[in-house]
């Protein structure tokens, strides 16, 4: 995904990092005091070199003595030093694990509850990514400002200070050089900014087209494509290289001003030195020391600009996922009221959906009452409004306006947990966890003993071809279910529907993808699955409704037709009978025509 630095919300980013962080506080600040201290006992442990090199410079032995506590000094204070880093690098071990883990944690909790039309506009592939390229963010701006950032500025400050106690000109020189080097590097950075964008996106374009044709390299080898994919993608890739490589040489530029830069200061610095020491101004010594003090600045400086890259990429990446924590949820929870004891009276009272993609009104005013344990069919074509039916009942869009109550609770009061508690829901294409067949089935009820599980296995016949699996019940689905057929995955959605026994049951063609062997068995368990619940049929196959107490019969979002199947097939111009006969007659009773 190409990134975006055009408007990035660092606030966003600092203030969903904190949530996670402040939970750390001791760990955090335990780490940045240390590796400032740290980074300051740097500066100071050559001024304690200087005053050594001070008395050796003189050949006087009578003070050995006090070279010798300095040394002493010097090595407690290399000692402390060691336990800071230590002490940092121990802690910033566990901080950074402690809150990356954790902030995975606060994305998927926050991600997994907005609503089904946020899932439905996003790859989860993309989505994966955002919330590991949020944590991953997280480590690169923490060990940029530990090991980089932190110690850059002490030992900048630091070395300008203690140089200014020493010979204060010198100081004036680096303070110049500091600013210069670092207004330069940020006006370059921004200015590469736009060609890291472009190589990004270059990068992007590549990996697509490289997953585009092994993904379909079936169709390639079928239609004899090899080497116009091999043409294609190697045009891509050599765009890629274009962009790659005049990218790496604006790095090389900045470099190359660095480098220019130091030599300068370099020559200003001691030409000014030599002069002094000339006149008697200065020392050896003190020489040594500004040229180990000049090293370090140097060293430090020079990642500078990767610090400030690192700044932008990290914030870069790190906010697709702020601005989804940040994204208030479509379906929000309520909880005023609570369904408990659940008779299974459903009632849609004058409701209005709106989709706000192209703003088409699915339903107008839409009404209809389902007396609890009523069998119900709901039939029409393809944009009916039969699936957003189901979808507002499950609360996975809000209505545009009305009412949808059970038992003559408002489903809008309730928490979404709570409502779904009380649904069991069979979907026409059941999609599995990639986890074993019994953790799948157990996901109905997830307090259900192994027993139960395999009670209701046994009822919605899946024990017919678990049993012959070598892992049993134990057996991996693979992602999605693949490793299954499709009516041995609906059989274990239905298996997961008689395990959760909610007083509501909806099925969206429960029998569709099952041969005709097992649709004789699932309809039996269906049988006794419905008994004494409300249960709500999505229609397809007409064959499969007969028994239903009414059918319900939308057109454009509208109840046109509502009674019995005795009744509705004896409209001469009903659509019920006209879908009817187009079932039984003109095609096979089993095709799918709505």
């Amino acid at each position: 995904m190409e990134k975006d630095y055009s408007n990035l919300h660092k606030a966003l980013v600092i203030k969903y990092f904190w949530q996670v962080m402040r939970n750390f506080k001791i760990a955090f600040f335990v780490i940045i005091f240390g590796s400032i201290f740290s980074a300051g006992l740097d500066i100071y442990i050559p001024l304690q070199f200087l005053k050594l090199w001070n008395i050796l410079n003189t050949n006087n032995f009578n003070l050995v003595s006090n070279a010798q506590n300095i040394i002493i000094m010097i090595f407690i204070l290399g000692f402390i030093r060691w336990i800071l880093r230590r002490t940092v690098g121990f802690t910033n071990s566990y901080f950074q694990s402690s809150v990356m883990a954790k902030l995975r944690e606060q994305a998927f909790t926050k991600m997994i509850g907005h609503s089904n039309a946020f899932f439905a506009n996003n790859f989860g592939g993309s989505l994966t990514q955002k919330i590991n390229k949020y944590a991953k963010s997280f480590e690169r701006l923490m060990d940029r400002l530990v090991n980089d950032g932190l110690p850059l500025l002490v030992r900048s400050i630091g070395t300008i200070i203690a140089i200014y106690t020493l010979v204060p000109k010198y100081s004036y020189v680096l303070t110049a050089f500091c600013l210069v080097f670092m207004v330069t590097a940020l006006v370059y950075t921004r200015f590469k900014l736009k060609y890291d964008i472009i190589a990004a996106s270059a990068d992007t374009k590549t990996t697509g087209a490289l997953a585009d044709s092994i993904s379909n390299h079936s169709s390639i080898q079928l239609f004899a494509g090899h080497d116009y994919e091999v043409k294609r993608v190697g045009s891509v890739i050599e765009k890629q290289k274009v962009a790659t490589v005049f990218n790496w040489y604006l790095w090389e530029g900045l470099g190359s001003i660095q480098s220019f830069y130091f030599i300068i200061m370099e020559f200003i610095v001691f030409w000014m030195a030599i002069g002094d020491w000339k006149l008697g101004m200065v020392t050896l010594p003190l020489l040594v020391l500004i040229q180990n003090y000049l090293g370090r600045l140097t060293e430090n400086l020079w990642s500078f600009a990767s610090i400030v890259r690192t700044f932008y990429d990290g914030f870069a990446d790190a906010q697709e996922m702020a601005l989804v924590l940040d994204m208030p949820y479509g379906v929000e929870d309520n909880t005023i009221n609570t369904l408990m004891n659940v008779k299974g009276e459903v009632v849609f009272d004058n409701v209005v959906y709106v989709y706000d993609k192209n703003k088409t009104k699915i339903f107008d005013n839409f009404s209809i009452k389902i007396t609890a344990g009523q069998k119900i069919a709901i039939v029409g074509s393809s944009g009916a409004g039969k699936s957003t039916f189901v979808n507002l009942l499950m609360r996975l869009f809000n209505t545009t306006s009305g009412k949808i109550l059970i038992d003559g609770i408002d489903i809008s009061s309730i928490s979404q947990k709570n409502l779904r508690e009380q649904i069991a829901f069979v979907p026409q294409d059941p999609v599995l966890f990639h986890r074993s067949l019994m953790e799948n089935i157990r996901y109905g009820r997830r307090d259900a003993t192994d027993d139960e599980v395999k009670n209701a296995a046994h009822l919605a016949h899946c024990d017919k071809f678990i049993d012959k699996l070598p892992n049993g019940y134990n057996t991996y689905v693979g992602e999605r279910g693949t490793k299954l057929s499709g009516g041995e995955r609906q059989r274990v959605a239905i298996a997961r529907a008689i395990l959760r026994n909610a007083p509501i049951l909806v099925l969206d063609e429960a029998t569709s993808a099952l041969d005709s062997e097992s649709e004789v068995l699932i309809q039996d368990a269906l049988h006794n699955l419905i008994k004494n619940k409300t249960t709500i049929v999505i229609a397809h196959r007409l064959s499969t409704i007969k028994e239903m107490d009414r059918i319900i019969v939308i057109e454009d979002g509208k109840i046109i037709e509502d009674d019995t199947h005795e009744e509705l097939i004896n409209i001469d111009s009903g659509v019920y009978k006209k879908l009817w006969n187009l079932q039984a007659g003109g095609f096979n009773k089993d095709e799918e025509v709505i």
